[in-house]
């Protein structure tokens, strides 16, 4: 029974195919998943997608640093309460830094980057506050996210960088800190070698994967819109990649997903 440790149900629910989509995962072996919040927008979707589904779907708050608008101060201000709500949130996030999609413009980029620092930040102090995991989102950002997180306090145990895309030297920088990566479709793609030597950097025993569904989907469905069920192939590949059964990965991945996000 596979884990798919973070995806975005959101589309699946608006599109009126989430009961098709989460069958369609469990006929896959994907028994239980944890759908990430990215804004204000969400946070009370999935709270209701996870009470419909107990057991079989948990979800998570925060604001995704490409979320983080003008008015972040006032979403802030609104997600302490998510975490006094039942069922409640199992992590803070995705929250960090994303310097890949920055405005060309050198003044806009310098104003946004600036906005989501401070917002980083602030979120930061909060999982320190509730003492809960929390999911990292980095893209072109890892020496600043890692510098942040250490400057933060927060448990570095309780830390996830979600769909890992650097190499093994920042695999390293995790593991020897305590935190962890997981992994995409990604690590199915020919060109993702980098990925594969992050992956046995972090080793089997720490492993959890992902889907980051809509997004990334892999080999050899590639091309299509992901979703929860395609996990099994990314599941298939790592599973070939350390030499073990489906079986073996799928019990190791999953207890670790457990214990990272207290899934019980």
């Amino acid at each position: 029974m596979l884990t798919d440790t973070h995806c975005h149900l959101s589309v699946f629910e608006r599109e009126n195919r989430l009961d098709a989509t989460l069958q369609a995962a469990v006929d896959a072996g994907v028994t239980r998943m944890v759908t990430i919040g990215t804004d204000q927008q969400d946070w009370d979707l999935y709270r209701r997608i996870a009470a419909r589904f107990p057991g079989r779907v948990w979800h998570t708050a925060g604001l995704h640093p490409c979320d983080v608008e003008e008015d972040w101060e006032e979403q802030l201000a609104l997600l302490p309460s998510c975490f006094g709500e039942r069922p409640a949130p199992v992590a803070l996030g995705e929250i960090g830094l994303d310097y890949f999609h920055l405005p060309k413009h050198p003044d806009e980029a310098a104003e946004i980057r600036s906005r989501q620092v401070k917002a980083f930040r602030r979120q930061l102090e909060l999982a320190y506050q509730f003492d809960c995991p929390v999911v990292i989102h980095s893209r072109n950002a890892f020496a600043d996210c890692v510098s942040m997180i250490d400057k933060s306090g927060v448990d570095w145990r309780k830390v996830v960088f979600h769909c890992f895309s650097e190499g093994g030297a920042e695999m390293a920088e995790l593991v020897k800190r305590g935190g962890f990566g997981s992994f995409t479709g990604i690590l199915t793609y020919k060109k993702a070698g980098n990925i594969r030597e992050a992956i046995r950097c972090q080793g089997l025993d720490r492993l959890m994967l992902e889907t980051d569904c809509p997004f990334l989907t892999p080999e050899p469905v590639r091309g299509k819109p992901n979703e929860p069920a395609f996990l099994r192939h990314t599941a298939d590949y790592a599973a070939t990649f350390f030499g073990v059964s489906l079986e073996e990965l799928a019990r190791i991945t999953s207890a670790n997903a457990a214990r990272f996000y207290g899934l019980g």
